[in-house]
């Protein structure tokens, strides 16, 4: 499952950012928990959108994990989000 893929699809259509960029992260943590061997279990995602510039930093976090969606949220390990 190419979840790096799945991420950048449902935040471009959920907030027709400026910028967005979606790091797999997952290499980077072998040894650690919740890495697991051939799966994309970390993600570190850059944004910058209109839709963001009056919400606080809670709530576009909360944005973001609602249009990710219980099948991405769910089968990841982490997320780090920098908004732009």
């Amino acid at each position: 499952m190419d979840y790096k893929s799945k991420i950048t699809e449902k935040l471009t259509e959920e907030f027709s950012p400026k910028f967005l960029k979606v790091i797999d992260e997952s290499e980077s943590h072998r040894g650690h928990s919740g890495f697991i061997e051939g799966q994309q279990t970390h993600f570190q995602i850059q944004i910058a959108s209109d839709i963001f510039e009056e919400m606080s930093r809670i709530k576009r976090e909360r944005e973001i994990h609602k249009a990710l969606g219980k099948e991405i949220i769910g089968n990841i390990h982490a997320l780090s989000i920098k908004f732009l």
